[in-house]
């Protein structure tokens, strides 16, 4: 079994709860402000900012608990990805929601086989690798994953260079829900895979970074978490 850090998911459940609920109190409290309106200065305006609220608490309820399960459904793929990565040799050591600069990198898994810093992705539909883009039911997603992925990557490599090690990061991008058409593929640098090819593609005999290395490089990732 590896070594667990951290917990899978509890980044997107806060921002998922805050996002979702933050325009929801905002809302709340200008129906207060408007009753009070309506009832100590003047009726008809204080009428109409309290339909107004009433209007915006409905439409923030509603969009509130769309975002929050959302992020709730993210924190879900990243707690069936740990599961998978916690079955890696004990050689392996699972970061969990990893503080890379301001972002929280979903995993970063430290072996032999070299650091990896995995973004997870929950999506329901076909996923396809078409001309180094990453199509879902055949359309360019809202935000696109691989630039995300190697973004992330790129914040976990400054991170551990001001630690102290300056070793190379491979940017993963895995599907939870293994919709992934191609099962593993590269591109950009990336790896492209389903979560459960996750296992048999870390658990490799390839060895990249030394027993010693390796265990300095764990020792200065626990100071950052």
């Amino acid at each position: 079994m590896a070594h667990i850090y951290g917990v899978a998911g509890e980044w997107a459940r806060v921002r998922g709860t805050v996002n979702g609920l933050w325009p929801l109190f905002v809302s709340i409290f200008a129906l207060g402000v408007a009753s009070a309106l309506m009832v100590f200065v003047v009726l008809e305006i204080g009428a109409l900012l309290t339909v107004v609220a009433l209007c915006a608490v409905a439409y923030f309820l509603y969009r509130g608990e769309r975002r929050m399960e959302n992020f709730y459904k993210g924190a879900r793929g990243e707690e069936r990805v740990a599961g998978i990565l916690r079955s890696l040799p004990d050689t392996y050591h699972v970061f969990n929601d990893f503080v890379a600069g301001r972002a929280h990198v979903d995993h970063v898994v430290v072996g032999p086989a070299g650091v990896f810093a995995i973004e997870t992705k929950f999506w329901r539909g076909k996923v396809t690798l078409e001309e180094g883009h990453i199509l879902l039911d055949g359309r360019l997603p809202d935000h696109a994953p691989l630039a995300q992925a190697q973004k992330e990557a790129a914040l976990v490599k400054a991170t551990l260079a001001k630690l102290g090690w300056t070793g190379a990061v491979t940017p993963v991008l895995a599907f939870a829900s293994n919709t992934f058409e191609a099962k593993i593929a590269e591109s950009q640098g990336t790896v492209i895979l389903n979560a459960n090819h996750l296992r048999e593609s870390f658990a490799t005999e390839r060895v990249t970074i030394p027993a010693a290395e390796l265990e300095r490089l764990v020792r200065l990732m626990e100071t950052n978490s």
